[in-house]
């Protein structure tokens, strides 16, 4: 399957013990296969401003959120094919739009602020960037990744997140793979990712082996994390523009999901 740069979904997070994802292979082999990328090893760069605006807006749940963010699928070349991505969330269903470009082009785009593409995602994707003046790279993430989709359906998506590490030095995708682990090394994030409902396979395997919903943000989770290790206290959220209105954001036409 290839890539799909417009889709719409609900996202649920769990929380797996070593012993919980060995136990749900079996279910997974029988109902999944493992998507076109498989195994791999995602860098996830999020931009934000120097006060953190975006990743605190969205540590407080509001109605609307979005955050902006670079991806790779292993350590990028300057000719290596990325992504610049914009995620938002409204009323609990997930928007996403990316754009694909060499690394290159992605940083002459970041440096001069002058779209190298010009499409109706770029285009909402820049606009987004330009309501944040002094957005820059804050926080990258690196994690191994396995990603499956339901042989009977492939807008169902079920994605196991390990050896998640976060830094906020040498912020680039070119960079290797290294900082602070976020997770125990027993621990596994699930994410169940449909813009319908869960297979009821899936319902009983969770309940069978106790897994239940969390929430969880990697990004969220670093920015906490990095405050709490340099004893700061979080910063206060400024207000949000008197003239911003989420429902102006263009979430229409979100298409189907067609990749983890």
């Amino acid at each position: 399957m290839g890539d799909q740069m417009v889709f719409k979904r609900y996202e649920l997070k769990y929380m797996l013990t070593k012993e919980q994802r060995l136990m749900m292979q079996q279910e997974i082999d029988a109902h999944m296969v493992a998507d076109v990328h498989g195994k791999s090893t995602i860098l996830s760069l999020y931009l934000d401003t120097p006060d953190y605006l975006l990743v605190r807006r969205s540590s407080e749940k509001p109605l609307y959120k979005e955050k902006l963010r670079l991806r790779s699928y292993g350590v990028a070349g300057r000719d290596t094919e990325v992504f610049i991505e914009l995620k938002k969330k409204y009323d609990s269903v997930v928007y996403k739009r990316r754009e694909s470009m060499s690394e290159s082009a992605l940083e002459g785009y970041l440096s001069s602020g002058i779209p190298c593409k010009d499409t109706q995602i770029m285009r909402e994707i820049d606009f987004a960037m330009k309501r944040y003046p002094d957005i820059a790279p804050a926080v990258l993430l690196s994690y191994d990744r396995e990603a499956y989709y339901d042989k009977n359906d492939c807008d169902f998506r079920m994605t196991f997140d390990e050896n998640i590490l976060w830094r906020t030095e040498d912020l680039s995708l070119c960079s290797g793979i290294y900082g602070t682990p976020l997770l125990n090394a027993d621990q596994t994030l699930l994410e169940v990712k449909t813009g319908t409902a869960i297979p009821l396979w899936l319902v009983h395997t969770l309940s069978g082996l106790g897994i239940q919903r969390t929430s969880f943000s990697k990004y969220g989770t670093a920015y906490q994390t990095m405050f709490e290790n340099n004893h700061q206290t979080l910063p206060r959220r400024q207000n949000v523009p008197a003239d911003f209105n989420p429902e102006s954001i263009s979430i229409v036409n979100g298409g189907n999901y067609k990749y983890a």
